[in-house]
């Protein structure tokens, strides 16, 4: 519903939270978790002030789904996307589709949306199916294996071999634990009222650039392969290359195509890697669950799992979304208000960062009945729920450009996986942490059983 000018001036302020400045600055520093706090204390729209608005703009947390729905599917130029997070990442990194302000991302976004189209997708699902299977089947009968490292090796190779032309090899173990330090880099310069200028050259900032400099190299290595051999499969990459800018009709430079690829990688690497090892310690939890995937997924054939596998499979898709509501990567989505603008009945003033608390959402009692317990059946059809209180991906026209893509890949690695094995969690919790996406915080240990496929 639209609220015009006059009608934002008549609405209530969003309210302070509660909290004493402490409380504040320990709750932003957990990205996760921290929604819920400012929700408890201060409601489903509550401002959070840390510091004079000169010097940080105020947050205002949203965990309601009207409020999300008011913020993420407000368009240019009532909020915009260059919030402290994004400028840092762009500072480090280099412009890309996630960070560009709108302007840049319109031309950009329509670039790259060819790449992930329902029938792209369809043409990967056997080469996702068996990456998993090799994996799977690799893993020896009795051994202990820890998931959060098996499901990185896994989805590497699989944005590797299906999108981005290159064998992953022994690259995933030596970028998953610098990439994660170094968002932690970002996240806390983003957070700070005040930064050390960028170039002092503190421990982390200098380990941040050497590192960039190594993710950038691959990239531009991925790049030269594939204009050294035209017949290499990297859709991705290709599509980069072949793109055109809508208005001069430019191509994209080596420059600007290497920041992409660098983002890409690590933004679908932690975002489906982290989903898969969600749902299979999940599954070795629940014995009862996992009987379920593994009765759906031996009922059908392995030549229609690499056709349609989302529609064979409903009961596994909603492990997966039941994985993505608990233990998504996702803990929050930000925008910045460049005008007055309502959110859920209150009015949030221009220059405010908003912060909508996907973390708290997926965990809110108000929103889900028995909000900690892992039922995939409440996907499952005809279960209703709101439109908004479920948001993996974020939503409106800035969600995740890879959304069916890491949906599908997560799909059909789940279901490789406990077709060719079964696995029983060791630990009775998933420990997290969000450097500034949620990543598993150490190792998530699993017994394997191999089945006879």
């Amino acid at each position: 519903m639209s609220t015009d000018a006059k009608d934002v001036g008549r609405l209530p302020p969003a309210p302070d939270v509660p909290l004493s400045l402490r409380e504040r600055i320990a709750a932003i520093q957990v990205a996760h978790s921290g929604c819920e706090t400012f929700r408890d204390a201060g409601g489903p729209v509550t401002t959070v002030r840390i510091a004079p608005k000169w010097m940080m703009p105020p947050i205002v947390a949203v965990t309601s789904p009207q409020g999300a729905r008011d913020v993420l599917t407000a368009t240019y130029p009532a909020v915009d996307r260059d919030f402290p997070f994004m400028t840092e990442q762009q500072k480090l990194n280099g412009g890309s589709l996630l960070n560009f302000s709108h302007r840049e991302w319109v031309g950009r976004r329509r670039m790259l949306q060819p790449v992930f189209t329902t029938a792209r997708i369809a043409e990967l699902n056997g080469q996702m199916y068996d990456i998993a299977a090799d994996a799977a089947t690799s893993w020896r009968d009795g051994s202990e294996i820890d998931l959060d490292q098996e499901s990185r090796r896994i989805t590497m190779r699989v944005l590797g071999r299906t999108i981005m032309g290159f064998e992953p090899g022994s690259y995933t173990d030596e970028l998953v634990d610098p990439l994660r330090r170094i968002s932690k880099y970002i996240a806390d310069r983003g957070r700070a009222p005040v930064k050390v200028p960028s170039w002092v050259p503190t421990r982390e900032r200098r380990f941040a650039v050497r590192f960039n400099k190594v993710a950038h190299d691959l990239a531009a290595q991925i790049l030269q392969d594939c204009r050294t051999d035209p017949e290499l499969s990297a859709p991705l990459v290709r599509a980069m290359m072949e793109a055109r800018d809508p208005e001069t009709s430019e191509p994209l430079t080596d420059e600007e195509i290497c920041h992409e690829l660098v983002i890409f990688l690590a933004s679908g690497l932690e975002t489906t890697a982290t989903t898969l090892a969600f749902a299979l310690w999940s599954l070795g939890r629940h014995p009862d669950i996992y009987d379920r995937v593994a009765a759906e997924v031996s009922a059908v054939d392995e030549a229609a799992l690499r056709t349609n596998p989302r529609s064979q499979l409903p009961y596994t898709v909603s492990v997966i979304q039941e994985a993505l509501r608990l233990g998504g990567p996702t803990p929050g989505v930000m925008r910045i208000a460049r005008q007055d603008m309502a959110v859920d009945g209150f009015r949030v003033e221009a220059g405010s960062m908003l912060l909508v608390g996907v973390y708290a959402m997926h965990r809110d009692p108000e929103l889900w009945d028995r909000p900690l317990e892992f039922d995939p059946d409440r996907f499952s059809a005809g279960r209703s729920r709101m439109q908004w209180q479920f948001l993996p991906f974020g939503g409106g026209p800035r969600s995740c450009i890879g959304e069916f893509f890491a949906l599908t890949a997560a799909t059909l690695e789940l279901a490789s996986i406990v077709r060719h094995c079964r696995l029983t969690s060791r630990e009775s919790t998933f420990p997290i942490t969000a450097p500034l996406t949620i990543v598993p915080d150490g190792p998530i240990p699993a017994l394997v059983q191999t089945v006879n496929s």
